[in-house]
């Protein structure tokens, strides 16, 4: 059984991969930072379905939890097969013009530091240079990367162009040692982090300016990410799939 470890795991794109992970065939170490209920309500649905699941409370915006994360993985399941780097945070809407430094240390804790921290984690396990057996790792970025996000986040889209650059870079690093790295890019989806940024509703409030003239859905993301964690992407590494409706 191949173990796979969900950062930010407990709601939205994080919990619907962990349920489409169960389902096939995956061991789940579900992270989340507040909300135990809800992640443990996860753990429950994929046990009640005949999977194999735990849940880790850890703020991945803080190195030694972090640490403490993957070494509780270890203890539970064993060596690690793939990190969904999906754990991310936004705050209020807001121009640049009234961002405090606190705000956006806030933001990159979460968004960048915390997810090139936990990729190390994973690299010292999965690596074949250090005896590992290779692995995937998929990065959860955003369309915003793309599009900036003006007037509303532009320091959330700055944290994701970042962790663009960092797939790329990280790919090519770890290619030879059995890792691939690749990354989504959601666009608008039906998720409770709008509700975070002061706008449940944004996503109906936008939804006709694409395209396909819809918001996304959450399973429509694990889709894609369980394609790039499984062996039918063998030859993927250093790439995105924009799952933005046409944006």
């Amino acid at each position: 059984m191949k173990i796979m470890l969900i950062t930010g795991g407990s709601r939205g794109i994080g919990a619907a991969t962990a349920l489409l992970a169960a389902a096939n065939g995956y061991a789940i170490a579900l992270n989340y930072n507040k909300n135990k209920t809800a992640a443990d309500n996860v753990v429950n649905e994929i046990k009640s379905g005949g999977g194999n699941a735990i849940a880790i409370q850890a703020d991945i915006a803080v190195e030694a939890e972090v640490v403490r994360l993957f070494e509780e993985a270890d203890r539970q399941f064993g060596t690690l097969d793939c990190l969904v780097n999906n754990a991310g945070i936004l705050e209020k809407q807001m121009r640049v013009e009234d961002m405090t430094a606190d705000r956006l240390n806030r933001i990159f804790a979460a968004n960048i530091t915390g997810q090139i921290i936990c990729a190390r984690e994973a690299i010292k396990r999965m690596s074949t240079k250090h005896g590992g057996k290779g692995g995937a790792i998929i990065n959860v970025s955003s369309i915003a990367a793309r599009l900036g996000s003006p007037d509303e986040y532009v320091d959330y889209a700055a944290s994701k162009g970042a962790i663009d650059t960092f797939t790329i870079g990280l790919s090519k690093e770890v290619a030879a040692e059995g890792i691939r790295v690749n990354a989504v890019r959601p666009g608008l989806i039906y998720t409770d982090i709008h509700a975070d940024g002061g706008e449940p509703g944004r996503v109906d409030r936008l939804k006709t300016s694409l395209p396909m003239k819809r918001g996304g859905q959450p399973e429509e993301i694990a889709e894609a990410i369980l394609w790039l964690a499984s062996d039918k992407s063998s030859y993927a590494t250093g790439s995105f799939i924009d799952l933005g409706g046409g944006r």
